[in-house]
């Protein structure tokens, strides 16, 4: 390969193809355009000027463009993290806001070294399924406040929008619907007067750029004492929400991505975010969605952009996004819901096939997040349930059969199947002590012993018979099994 070649390999994709850079700028613009009534209503939610949060937004999404791990995702200020740290601002002030911002961001560093990432492999798809139809439910239900008690001409503004958005990609994909859709909406509204609500409507925007800065807090141990628990449960539902999110975006681009770099990379977003007086934040599902699924963007580039046009549009076309009609966001965020709900999983051919635990755990976790309106809750909730329905089931493939052998007498009972808290409870009733040879035999061959409980079973099991003058045999354990069993047999009842 020439150098010249080396050279062209080392370029990001959307600066070797004039399509991809196209795709991402256009992208990030619908993207920001979408967070600035979003960014005003969590500053509302946290209860700080709608500029905190809109900072918090361009902090985030330029910062995580470079050290996130999960390209094309979108992070600003949420939901989620302003419902945390509301109480917070409320009680103590904004200073220390601001710190428990920032140390939330230490508090995700420390987590992703620690390898929290790894834990998303405990989350089973019915749990994923869930949380992406819980996403879409959550998305339609932000914008029901937008649709009631508005003037008449807001429900057509409205189903204009999606009808561009459904059939504008026939015409052409060069430009983004959505775009499309805000473009002609907001030239419509503004030619022909209409009156309907506006992005203005819902917050001033800021007519400058933030500016870095200490938290005005005193640096005591009763500051510390006093944020620490809003920092770790924001650390900890921020790191939730992006995890989710950058998983779902693997799935939908058919890429992998490294969910440690995520991690870290959250944590140093909410310091940067923190230090620049914004709110913090995480992954946005929403304008994610937007980004990657409506869009088509696929590079960091997207997301570095959606937060540098939020700046752009805020400081330099501010009067102009002032007036772009909210019903021209309502309309792509309704899409974006219908975009992401997964049909196919509630499609009554799919629930026919699907087993009825794996359809509980979905429902569950759909309705934990519908309630609480916290993804985060619903997906622990539902992976708990997920666990609890395989506990139940595989607690009954332990099956205890007898036969004697005819050489030697002894009873011979082989157990099959897995053996732990669940499955080995009623083990011990599986024997029959009074009426069974002097000599007992327990094939453990076609099993696996995997906790304590199994081992205090087995040796309920032999002390129930040698209270009888009778002896057991335990044969046939695996090596795994057989070291769990060595180290704990006879160990667990306090008596030797």
């Amino acid at each position: 390969m020439s150098p010249a070649a080396r050279l062209r390999a080392l370029k990001p994709d959307w600066l070797r193809d004039p399509k991809v850079w196209r795709t991402e700028v256009l992208g990030g613009l619908v993207v920001a355009l979408a967070l600035i009534p979003e960014a005003i209503s969590f500053s509302i939610i946290a209860g700080v000027d709608p500029a905190i949060g809109l900072f918090a937004s361009f902090t985030m999404a330029v910062t995580i463009a470079v050290v996130g791990g999960r390209p094309a995702m979108i992070s600003a200020a949420t939901g989620a993290v302003a419902l945390v740290i509301a109480p917070l601002n409320r009680e103590h002030g904004f200073g220390h806001l601001v710190a428990a911002v920032i140390l939330a961001g230490v508090f995700q560093i420390l987590l992703g070294a620690l390898g929290v990432a790894k834990l998303m492999r405990f989350v089973p798809r019915s749990v994923m399924v869930g949380f992406v139809n819980s996403l879409a439910i959550l998305i339609f239900m932000a914008q029901v406040p937008e649709m009631t008690d508005v003037p008449w001409p807001v429900y057509p503004l409205i189903a204009a929008g999606l009808a561009l958005m459904v059939f504008f990609p026939k015409v052409t994909t060069v430009i983004p619907a959505p775009l499309v859709s805000i473009v002609i909406l907001t030239v419509i509204t503004v030619a022909a007067g209409i009156a309907v609500p506006t992005v203005g409507d819902t917050g001033k925007l800021p007519s400058s750029l933030p500016v870095p800065g200490l938290p005005d807090v005193p640096f005591t141990l009763d500051t510390l004492t006093t944020v620490a628990p809003y920092a770790l449960a924001m650390a900890l539902v921020g790191l939730m929400e992006s995890l989710m999110t950058a998983k779902l975006v693997d799935d939908i681009t058919d890429t992998h991505s490294s969910k440690t770099r995520e991690s870290i990379g959250q944590g140093v977003a909410n310091i940067v975010t923190g230090f620049f007086g914004g709110m913090g934040g995480c992954a946005m599902i929403g304008q994610t969605m937007i980004n990657v699924r409506v869009s088509g963007a696929r590079t960091r580039l997207s997301t570095f952009l959606a937060g540098a046009f939020l700046m752009v549009l805020c400081i330099v076309f501010g009067p102009i996004v002032s007036d772009i009609p909210m019903a021209a966001l309502v309309a792509v965020m309704v899409m974006v819901s219908v975009a992401t709900f997964d049909w196919h999983s509630i499609a009554p051919r799919t629930l026919k096939r699907m087993p009825a635990g794996e359809i509980t755990v979905m429902v569950v976790t759909v309705a934990c997040v519908v309630a609480t309106h916290n993804l985060a809750i619903g997906v622990v909730v539902g992976s708990i349930t997920a666990m609890v329905v395989f506990a139940k089931r595989v607690a009954h493939l332990a099956e205890v059969t007898a036969v004697t052998d005819p050489d030697s007498g002894a009873v011979v009972y082989r157990v099959t199947g897995e053996l732990f808290f669940a499955s080995s409870n009623d083990l011990v009733g599986r024997f029959d002590y009074a009426t069974d040879a002097d000599k007992v035999v327990i094939d453990l061959s076609a099993a696996h012993v995997w906790d304590a409980s199994s081992v205090a079973a087995l040796d309920a099991i032999e002390t129930k018979y040698a209270q009888r003058g009778k002896t057991v045999e335990i044969i046939g354990l695996n090596e795994p099994s057989a070291r769990i069993h060595e180290s704990l047999s006879g160990e667990l009842t306090g008596s030797h």
